[in-house]
Formats: structure tokens, sequence, C-alpha cells
């Protein structure tokens, strides 16, 4: 195992805790052979039945947004994937803007759903504690600043998108984020630690077009230990910028 400036190719650490796949679905990966082979995304498993999350989410929707919604953007990014490595293949790039978007937009799609699922708990709800509390606290000066926050970020999107609360690792601080899509008018290098689905799927079949009590019901299930767990780790992250920031009431570090 060779180490950074060795030439060694990094394995990442998604193949450390790699998800069972569903039945038919073979995920494989082997860091020592170079092929056109790639590992392919997969549905992941919900961990609670679908109707662990009433009566704030209807099993008839975790069923659906699930199987049906989540399923198409994993479907569109491994297609987005292989389209990508067949114009490799032609060396014919006439369609790389394409390609592209649908790549940004379905893996996003996957991940922003990923992460959800694991945000969302029948046991969840009430308020985040230790580390996460107190950051909150710092960061949107209370937990009460912080809900409305979130819960505006989410009211107020445009269309189709996603609120969520994000650990920006230049100002080591958290924010908000209002994600159009999937993958619009995101704030570079910021790490979701909890998202909000704000498309009508995501809620519309329970709460009609009272979209502003789906934004409310759903802080009964957050999972604040998931997002801490996220919250550690994106607290690692180094995005190696120098002079980038100054710490409060520091003189801007400039070249002169």
């Amino acid at each position: 195992m060779g180490g950074r400036g060795s030439g060694a190719v990094p394995v990442c650490v998604a193949y450390q805790r790699l998800a069972v796949p569903a039945a038919g679905e073979v995920m494989s990966f082997n860091p020592n052979k170079r092929s056109p082979a790639v590992t392919r995304y997969v549905l992941p498993e919900l961990r609670y039945d679908f109707g662990a999350l009433e009566p704030h989410l209807s099993g008839k929707i975790i069923e659906l947004h699930h199987g049906r919604h989540h399923r198409l953007y994993v479907d569109g990014a491994n297609r987005a994937v292989e389209e990508l490595i067949e114009a490799r293949r032609r060396d014919d790039f006439q369609h790389i803007a394409a390609i592209q978007r649908a790549l940004a937009f379905n893996v996003s799609g996957h991940v922003l759903h990923s992460i959800y699922w694991q945000n969302l708990s029948p046991e969840g709800g009430g308020r985040p504690t230790r580390a996460l509390a107190q950051a909150i606290d710092r960061d949107f000066g209370s937990f009460d600043a912080f809900k409305k926050q979130l819960t505006r970020v989410a009211a107020t999107i445009m269309g189709s998108g996603w609120a969520a609360l994000v650990w920006e690792p230049v100002s080591c601080r958290l924010g908000t984020t209002q994600i159009k899509d999937h993958q619009g008018e995101v704030t570079q290098g910021s790490v979701p630690l909890l998202v909000l689905d704000a498309w009508e799927h995501a809620w519309y079949l329970q709460y009609g077009a009272d979209k502003a009590r789906y934004f409310e019901a759903i802080w009964n299930l957050w999972n604040w230990d998931d997002a801490a767990a996220r919250l550690e780790g994106a607290q690692k992250l180094d995005p190696v910028l120098a002079m980038a920031v100054e710490a409060p009431g520091e003189e801007a570090r400039l070249p002169h």
C-alpha cells in the first residue's frame, strides 16, 4: 500500500461498506485490474418497513418514492456512465454535454435519496445532542432558528429541489443550501448532512397542495444520530485551499 505521492491508485472508501445488492444485481471491484468494467450504482434497501414512518409519511408514499422514483435515478446514472464509456471507446464526444447533464442529475438524485432514507427514522424527531447541537447553536444561533431557516429554504424552492443542512469545509461552518432539481445551485465543496426532499412525489399523495404540513411533519422523523455521524466525517475533510478565509476579527490573509 503506497502513501500519498507513491503513485498508487487510491481505493474509494465506499467500497469498504458496499450495501448488499438486490437480487440479480452484481457488484464487484478489482482495484488492481484495469478494465472498462465499473461498479454500478444500486438501489439501497431501506432500514425500515414502508409503513414505519407513519403517520408522518405514508407507507404508500415511501414504497413509490423508493421503489419507483429513486430507482429511476439509479438506472439513469448507470446508463449515463455506460454512454460516457461508449463515447470514449468511439472517440465521439458529440453528445458529451447531454451525457454530463444526465450524469449530474441522476447521480445527484441517487446520492440525495440515499442520504434522505438514512436521515429518516421511526424513532427520530426531537433535537440533536452533543457536537451537532453545539454546532447548530454556534452557526445558527439556536435550534429554532435553524429549523425555521431550513424549512423556509425548502418552502421557497421554485419547482423541484431539496433543502439541505451542509458542512462548508472552507469556513468550517454549518449552513443551508437550496438545491435546484438534484444538482443545481449548490455551494461547491459543501457536504450534505441532512436533506429535505421538496419534490412533489415526496409528499403530494399524502398532503395534497398543503406541502407546509409535510415540511412540519418531517421534523418528527429526523435521525439526528445519522446527521451527527455525517458531520463527524465531514469535519475531517481538508479542501486544501490556502488563504481562502479569515477568522472573525483577523485581517484578511491576502498576499501583498
